[in-house]
């Protein structure tokens, strides 16, 4: 069963829903797109396919694909593993909207907890990051291998679903 949510009327035409093997095309433009150390096409394949811990969602717009986010949950805390957007569709809080409907699916699946990993470079994303209430956590030294550049990791405390207006027993999006 294909899961979508639909956009308030002032972001109309935007979607959000599961990732499928067949999104994996789409998917790849969107990260070539996104970061100078793209995920390969097989290891999307795995992600979907063999790691039970992976939960992943495409955002689209008008029915093409134009983001997307993953991440794994384990026990009670959620590791983001990617979130990104096309260019020319940043600037509208869009990757704001991706990353909210990605911790409101974290929260349905019971995690009371969420991290990630940024470039300590990207001022842009950690300011998104600490909006949404995420805190920094440490540092990972020399973690992306195209340049050796540090990574900030951060932590934000997960509300219950409910909070985000979802009903126990409601279907999520993953």
């Amino acid at each position: 069963m294909e899961h979508e949510y639909k956009a308030p009327a002032h972001d109309e035409g935007l979607s959000f829903r599961l990732m499928t093997l067949e999104d994996i095309p789409n998917v790849m433009v969107v990260e070539h797109d996104a970061f100078t150390l793209p995920w390969t096409e097989e290891a999307f394949h795995n992600e979907l396919k063999l790691n039970h811990f992976a939960h992943y969602m495409v955002m689209e717009y008008e029915r093409r694909t134009i983001g997307y986010a993953g991440m794994w949950t384990i026990v009670d805390e959620a590791h983001i593993t990617n979130i990104a957007l096309l260019g020319t569709y940043r600037g509208r809080k869009w990757g704001e909207r991706l990353l909210s409907e990605l911790m409101k699916t974290a929260s349905f699946l019971r995690m009371e907890r969420i991290t990630l990993e940024v470039r300590v470079s990207n001022e842009v994303a950690k300011r998104l990051y600490m909006k949404k209430g995420f805190k920094p956590a440490g540092i990972r030294k020399g973690y992306y291998s195209d340049n050796g550049e540090d990574a900030l990791i951060m932590w934000a405390d997960l509300p219950p679903y409910r909070e985000y207006g979802g009903e126990e027993g409601s279907e999520g999006l993953l």
